[in-house]
């Protein structure tokens, strides 16, 4: 048992500074997907568990990109996954004023990742050492994965764990990002998903007699406004058991977009034209013409009955049809859920601040796991630099994190019980 300290949470702030130098470890990896390969980080992982009385896996689809399973047991048989992903956006290193690869200035830890998501990584491992040199037995077995791809929703990090059938798994935490201009949440839901590629034809004629042909661009245009004016804002048919987390969704983002512009957000489907493509020359009607368009939905909307109402609008506008779409459905873990209240409360003790219980704007990994049916939240404290120059996490927000993720597994235990 460690000399200095005789609980993984007073091991956690006794330890501090060995938490600050493996971040820094992870952050000297070069992540970035693409091309998100990240079997040298797994390396300098299974390298800093070596010593550890841990099982440690690699579960492998694409050797570039393998997944990393850790295996801490507890007394309970009953599982708590955390998760995090080890890749990372890319990033300009010229546009950086300090080493995307990892620089500590004062009580700021910058680089590629250290907010998204390398500082949560290295706070999960480091609740593994803290849990191990205190001899502390958790309650309930402890399960990490450490995933590739997700940055770019590909199929070698989580989809192949979950194809393989290989998280067995009563609930789970993800360590990505949760808090905004000092505001700190869990997040509980995520929103559908409709991506449609949206085709226009029309009838080439010259530059100079517009008026002889039908111009592809303009058709696809008015498609894609006529989505606009009929769905934007459209109120959505939301389940009532929304109604908690849509209020302090609303709450949450209000301070940083207004509570109109948030409450809309949440309670309509937001329309976004992502890429349009069409025409061969300025001086040329164009004949072709395509669009790629985002909408998201609020959990409890049911994703096909939008996506029915969305075809025969598209089908009305001449020339437009819809060339490709893939679509989810929004999911949510109940506020009043044991592991929703655990989270919460012992972030809310860490932080000494309130903590909301909040949908993502979109989704990701929590989604996938909350379809397989693992009750999953997000949590983590950081900062709103994530994909953003000079990215940075605080040395405060890793000590919380490591703090939150030693103290949760009793939390959960005794919310379950």
């Amino acid at each position: 048992m460690s000399a200095t300290a005789d609980t993984p949470a007073a091991y956690v702030r006794a330890h501090r500074d060995e938490l600050f130098e493996l971040v820094l470890d992870l952050l000297a990896v070069d992540t970035s997907n693409p091309p998100g390969e990240t079997s040298a980080l797994v390396t300098r992982i299974e390298e800093y568990l070596r010593p550890l009385p841990v099982d440690v896996e690699r579960v492998t689809v694409d050797p570039a990109k393998p997944n990393l399973l850790v295996t801490l047991p507890g007394t309970a048989d009953r599982t708590l996954l955390y998760n995090g992903h080890l890749d990372t956006v890319p990033y300009d290193g010229d546009a950086w004023s300090v080493d995307p690869l990892g620089e500590r200035v004062d009580d700021r830890i910058y680089g590629r990742g250290a907010t998204d998501m390398k500082g949560a990584l290295a706070a999960m491992l480091f609740a593994i050492r803290a849990f191990v040199e205190t001899d502390t037995e958790p309650p309930v077995d402890l399960l990490f994965a450490f995933v590739s791809d997700e940055e770019v929703g590909g199929d070698a990090g989580l989809p192949a764990l979950l194809d393989a059938d290989r998280l067995d798994a009563d609930a789970c935490v993800i360590g990505e990002p949760t808090c905004r201009d000092g505001r700190h949440s869990v997040t509980v839901a995520d929103r559908g998903s409709i991506w449609l590629t949206v085709a226009a034809t029309g009838e080439a004629a010259h530059g100079s007699r517009p008026v002889l042909g039908e111009n592809a661009i303009d058709r696809l245009y008015g498609a894609v406004q006529t989505l606009r004016d009929r769905f934007g804002t459209k109120e959505l048919d939301i389940d009532a058991s929304m109604q908690p987390v849509l209020e302090e969704s609303v709450e949450y983002y209000a301070p940083a977009m207004g509570a109109g512009t948030a409450y809309e957000l949440f309670t309509s489907p937001s329309i976004n034209l992502g890429t349009i493509e069409g025409g061969d020359a300025i001086n040329s009607v164009p004949q072709s013409a395509s669009a790629e368009i985002d909408i998201r939905l609020t959990a409890g909307v049911d994703t096909p009955t939008v996506l029915s109402e969305i075809r025969a609008c598209v089908d009305g506008c001449p020339g437009i049809t819809i060339a490709d779409v893939s679509w989810s459905v929004g999911t949510v873990e109940p506020v009043d859920s044991p592991l929703v209240d655990a989270v919460a409360s012992v972030a809310e003790d860490v932080t000494g601040t309130r903590v909301y219980r909040r949908s993502a704007t979109g989704g990701g990994d929590a989604k996938k796991l909350r379809h397989a049916g693992i009750p999953t939240v997000e949590f983590a404290l950081g900062t709103d630099t994530a994909h953003a120059v000079d990215e940075y996490t605080t040395t405060d927000a890793l000590v919380g994190n490591a703090t939150v993720y030693v103290t949760l597994p009793t939390a959960w235990s005794d919310a379950t019980d």
